[in-house]
């Protein structure tokens, strides 16, 4: 400290430079010498006092200025001012002080100082100023010295490292803000905003700060901007990548709960036009790695001659060359000069464009008045390489610019100057030479612009337009103000500025954009943009809907047929391929239409290859029903295109995959649109009945052959159903290749065609005339067709003959083989017959078909004992014969013909007591059709009055089909007659067999007087003294009220069943033949395990449903002891809850079967029920209920 003391380190005598001026006491100024401990300012020695005006710290020539706390004084002062003389120096001011103490830094001593002035009321405006500003407290502590002490800029003193304080010696940290409640007061935020309208003197002191530190500043919590939309949703993002990669794998499904309107599987849906960033944690470990220099600094392509640099000279002459902070001294002059120099060439840039601009008007001006020659205007028209050049034009050097800047104006300086357009344009950069407006062609109107009539100089115009704000160095600037003048330079623009339109756009209009995109991929000449806008395309929308996805296909069909089927491949298929497995079904979907959509314009060898395997692929694995839904419709597509033979065989793989899919919507499309397609494709190569329906058929013999145990009905439908979506190609064949093809032209009227000549197709591609070419050709061909068949026959017709000879015999065959029980498989194939028949013809069907029907059936009496032709009569060949093949055509003719067979049928069954099962089954399907319900009830009433028993006793079962399907009018007018009359025949059987059909009337019919005469007939049964002892007739009637009882009208139920069943019980513990009491108490048993799941009153169950329990109780402690364990469980229950309904008030209605639910008795009873051998058919109907 002896060198910063004012007289030297020996002097004793030396005054201390502290000392106020103010009248305060010796221990006042000792305590503030103390707490000014070790601050010296040797080089203020031997000033005036009064010169506290020169040794402000804004005097760049103030002695203090150029002093170093640390060096000797004798480097710093005249050796006169450093004299051991006992001269009193003189005493420096506050302010002067104040001003060194910051020059130095010695902020916290330079803060205790404004505080204790401010306690004593006298107030320093510099240091006020200087606390009172916060951005003099975000700075590095290594400030250089030649840029002054913040709050100073104009100072160019340098501070001594060594005498800092601890605050403040570190190079490169941050200076801590001080605690001032003053200081924090007056800190004004506002000046902080990002609307960078501060002043001067702020901008500056910002400017100085590092970038570092001002990203700090900024990032406090106390002036933290919010959040932007696109940040959040990128954090977001970064976020639950983060959970999900360390396992917090419930904290990310709430996190992404949270953000449902976010997709955390795609970057794209964040909306930012920029790469997916490097995780949280890559982020974090590079955080500390980057180090921020005082100013950013970047490279241009300019170069500082000599001389510049000299003029520095002046600035720096005082600073020593040793210090070690040079540097940056001259780093930040030189940036400060080379960004002034940047913002006068640029105005200078401006100024020299819009003197270009006006001398071209002059131009044209003056060329639409000497000159007609159209071919000038031509000249100007910019090159593609100049296009193509101006998007990567180089920084030019600003001092080639300023050498160049005279010669452009001598060149274009006046206006009648004759030197042409491109020459002038030419001696600009490429990029400027674009950016101008040029003359398009001598057939564009050329535009004048009035102007005044001043004389202002150019210069001033350009400074006084700058005022207009106008921005061009932007990307978006750049193309705002670079005007297109030809198709190429429009598609380059879209180009640019599509990838960057897209995203901005709302996903719902979206669509919009695709006329752009799609013009622009079509004629931008550069592939890789061509590829990006067509990736633009497939992923424009996230999830595109129906009407989204036409309009996409829409687009790539028009682009396709624009560019050709080379850059299809090259360009669409690509981006096809990319989407082959997208999350989204719906991405997938496009996928799957596109294949199809695109077909027409690909190369062949594309389509049956690449293509095809595309849709195999999807079609395998893909789970979503609508993607191979389309899938199977561009597969259709493809075989209408495809011409390899060797993909035939892949073709019907996909075809059998197709039809066996689980989705209902996948094989309706496979019958629609690809079986059709391949139909029609087998028929050009001529396997149709070579290979394809023949294949079809042994698969299905192949099935009823193994499925004897068990048929897969499903496979069986799947195979026949193809076959039937094939018969409408099969007829075309048959026609094109019939005898008089060759005939069929079209001349004169051509006749129609009945409406009702073919069955409805599925879609227009099976339809015949579709087929065969338009419907006035099929009209010749059909009218061409009947004449052959029915006068000149079938010689040499080949097709047909293979239909006749092969395709019937063998599907007669197949019909003999299938189960009659099975509804399912005689439903398929009655539908197979009859669109078989009625697309081949009623002159087809009654030549050709009927005929070989009938001789496998040999319909007649005298085979009535033959066992061959009554095994014919009991397979399913008769229900198909009658109801797909004579129920073909409905004149009079045709039903007379159905009811005979039927009548022959029934009547032969009955007579050779045949099962009833073909009969049963022709009923049935026939009953589902209420056209046909008077056609059986004549059949039946044939069989009323016949004169064989048998046969009345078959027709009196066969009503108990028909009566669920007729409506109630035709059973009180047809059934109900007919079933009374039989119930009162001759024969006991005919009267048994009626029970049943009475039955069913009581399950299905509502109105109250037909319910009364059969309830009626039936008493009579139970009454009547002739029917005492007939145990048919009672194991009749107990198997029926078993059946009908829980869905019968429930009066009837509560007077009618139940008490009889009492009675049989009754009745049955008398019968002394063991076998038939039995039967009756097994019968008996079923009936009431099925009523006791219907509410039964508490006087029916006390009168009538326990007593019975208990006599068939009785039966089963003789004749079945196991029956006997379940019914004295039923008993106890029931027992049980009559007693519980005495004691308490009942709460509801009470079913017996809410009273058999607990475990014990229910276990007890399955298990019973498992061990019995009778049948449970009256269990079976227990769960039913009334329809």
């Amino acid at each position: 400290m002896a060198a910063m003391a004012p007289g030297g380190g020996g002097s004793g005598g030396g005054v201390n430079p502290f000392l106020s001026d103010s009248d305060e006491d010796d221990d006042e100024v000792a305590a503030t010498e103390e707490r000014r401990a070790g601050l010296r300012l040797g080089a203020a020695v031997g000033l005036d006092p009064g010169s506290a005006d020169s040794l402000s710290p804004q005097d760049p020539m103030a002695p203090g200025s150029s002093a170093r706390p640390g060096l000797p004084v004798e480097s710093a002062a005249p050796p006169a001012a450093l004299g051991g003389s006992g001269e009193t120096p003189a005493r420096l001011s506050i302010d002067a002080i104040a001003a060194q103490l910051l020059r130095d830094q010695y902020l916290l001593t330079a803060l205790e100082l404004h505080t204790e002035l401010l306690e004593n009321g006298r107030e320093l405006p510099r240091l006020r100023d200087y606390f009172s500003n916060p951005g003099n407290f975000e700075r590095q502590s290594g400030t250089p010295p030649g840029m002054g002490a913040p709050g100073i800029p104009g100072a160019s003193g340098v501070g001594s490292a060594g005498g800092r304080e601890p605050s403040t010696t570190s190079g490169g940290g941050q200076l801590n803000r001080a605690g001032s409640i003053s200081t924090l007061d007056s800190l004004d935020f506002a000046r902080y905003s990002d609307d960078g309208n501060r002043e001067t003197d702020e901008r500056v002191a910002e400017h100085e700060v590092p970038l570092q530190e001002r990203k700090n500043y900024k990032s406090s919590p106390e002036i933290q901007e919010p959040i932007k939309p696109l940040e959040k949703r990128a954090l977001n993002f970064l976020v639950n990548e983060f959970l999900l990669k360390n396992n917090y794998k419930l904290t990310s499904i709430t996190f992404s709960d949270e953000n449902d309107d976010q997709d955390f599987e795609l970057w794209d849906d964040v909306g930012l036009n920029i790469p997916k960033p490097p995780d949280l944690l890559q982020l974090y470990r590079d955080f500390g790695n980057h180090q921020v220099t005082g100013k950013d600094l970047v490279d241009v392509a300019s170069g500082v001659d000599e001389d510049e640099l000299e003029a520095l000279t002046p600035i720096l002459g005082n600073v020593p060359p040793t210090l070690d902070t040079s540097q940056p001294i001259e780093n930040s002059l030189l940036v400060q000069k080379l960004e002034d120099k940047i913002s006068l060439l640029n105005n200078e840039k401006w100024s020299l464009m819009e003197q270009i601009t006006r001398l071209e008007s002059e131009m044209d001006i003056l060329k639409t008045e000497h000159f007609t020659t159209p071919a000038v205007g031509d000249s100007v028209q910019p090159s593609h390489r100049d296009s193509e050049d101006s998007r990567r034009s180089p920084v030019v050097n600003s001092s080639d610019q300023d050498k160049n800047k005279d010669g452009h104006l001598e060149a274009l300086g006046g206006p009648g100057s004759s030197i042409p357009k491109e020459k002038a344009t030419g001696s600009l950069p490429k990029k400027e030479r674009e950016e101008m407006p040029l003359s398009s062609g001598p057939s564009k109107t050329v535009v004048h612009f009035n102007q005044p009539n001043r004389k202002l100089s150019p210069a001033f115009h350009q400074a006084l337009l700058s005022f207009c704000r106008m921005s061009a160095d932007s990307r978006l600037g750049s193309e705002v103000s670079r005007i297109a003048d030809s198709e190429k330079s429009v598609m380059l623009m879209l180009g640019r500025c599509l990838p960057h339109i897209v995203p901005n756009v709302l996903l719902a209009k979206r669509e919009e954009l695709i006329p752009l995109i799609l013009c622009t991929a079509c004629l931008h000449p550069e592939p890789k943009e061509r590829d990006q806008l067509l990736h633009i395309l497939f992923n424009l929308i996230k999830r595109p809907d129906d009407e989204q996805r036409q309009m996409i296909l829409t687009g790539c069909v028009a682009f396709a047929r624009h560019v050709g089927p080379t850059r299809v491949e090259a360009e669409l298929l690509p981006q096809c391929w990319e989407q082959i497995n997208h999350k989204y079904p719906e991405r997938r979907l496009l996928v799957a239409e596109s294949c199809g959509a695109l077909a027409p314009y690909l190369p062949k060898e594309i389509r049956s290859s690449l293509v095809l395997s595309m849709l195999q692929q999807m079609l395998m694995e893909d789970k979503a029903d609508l993607v191979r839904e389309a899938v199977i419709k561009s597969l259709g597509v493809i075989m209408g295109y495809i011409d390899d033979p060797d993909k035939y065989q892949q073709g019907f793989e996909l075809l059998l995959s197709a039809l066996g899919d689980p989705s209902e919507r996948v094989v309706s499309a496979t019958h629609q649109v690809f079986l059709p397609a391949y139909a029609a494709w087998t028929t050009e190569l001529g396997n149709l009945q070579s290979h394809l329906i023949p294949t079809l058929l042994n698969k299905i013999e192949k099935l009823l052959r193994e499925g004897e145990h068990g048929l897969d009905e499903h496979k069986l439908h799947m195979y026949l159903s193809a076959l039937q979506s094939l018969i409408p190609s099969l007829f075309a064949l048959v026609l094109q290749n019939a005898p008089f093809s060759s005939k069929a032209t079209l001349h004169g009227e051509v006749p129609q065609i009945e409406v009702t000549r073919f069955p409805r197709p599925m879609s227009p591609l099976q339809d015949v005339s579709t087929i065969i070419g338009s419907r006035e050709q099929l009209a010749v061909l059909l009218e061409l067709y009947d004449y052959q068949l029915e006068h000149e026959g079938t010689t040499g017709w080949e097709s047909l003959l293979w239909v006749v000879n092969q395709l019937l015999p063998q599907l007669i065959e197949i019909v003999g083989k299938i189960n009659v029980t099975s509804t399912a498989c005689v439903h398929e194939f009655s539908k197979f017959f009859w669109r078989l028949c009625r697309t081949f013809g009623k002159i087809f069907t009654n030549t050709k078909v009927k005929p070989q029907f009938q001789e496998i059936l040999r319909l007649s009496e005298e085979n009535i004992d033959s066992s061959a032709g009554n095994g014919v009569l009991t397979k399913a060949t008769v229900p198909i014969y009658a109801t797909g093949v004579l129920t073909c055509y409905i004149q009079e003719d045709d039903r007379k013909l159905l009811v005979g067979f039927l009548e022959d049928v029934m009547t032969l069954l009955s007579l050779s007591h045949a099962p009833l099962d073909s009969l049963k089954a022709s009923f049935v399907e026939l009953g589902a059709n209420p056209a046909y319900h008077e056609l059986l009830l004549t059949v039946l009433w044939y069989g009323v009055v016949h004169t064989s028993a048998l046969v009345r006793c078959t027709a009196a079962r066969m009503f108990e089909l028909l009566v669920k399907g007729v409506n109630e009018t035709l059973v009180a007018q047809r059934v109900v007659p007919a079933l009374i009359t039989l119930s009162s025949d001759p024969e006991i059987s005919v009267r048994i067999a009626t029970i049943p059909a009475f039955g069913t009337i009581m399950e299905t019919v509502i109105q109250r007087e037909l319910l009364e005469r059969v309830k009626m007939q039936l008493a009579s049964f139970l009454e009547d003294p002739q029917y005492q002892d007939q145990h048919s007739l009672h194991t009749e009637i107990i198997r029926t009220f078993g059946r009908v009882g829980p869905n019968a009208e429930p009066r009837f139920r509560d007077e009618f069943v139940i008490p009889h069943l009492h009675k049989l019980a009754l009745v049955n513990n008398l019968q002394i033949v063991d076998s038939k009491r039995l039967d009756i108490a097994i019968h008996l048993f079923e009936a009431y395990s099925a009523l006791s799941c219907c509410f039964i009153s508490e006087d029916l169950m006390v009168n009538h449903f326990l007593p019975g329990l208990r006599c068939l109780r009785t039966d089963m402690e003789h004749l079945s002891p196991e029956h006997e364990v379940i019914l004295s469980s039923m008993i106890k229950e029931c027992e049980q809850k009559v007693e519980n309904k005495t004691v308490q008030e009942p709460q509801g209605s009470m079913s017996i079967a809410a009273s058999l639910v607990s475990e014990d008795t229910k276990t007890k009873f399955l298990n019973k029920m498992g061990q019995l051998t009778t049948s449970g058919a009256m269990l079976a109907n227990v769960f039913q209920r009334k329809k």
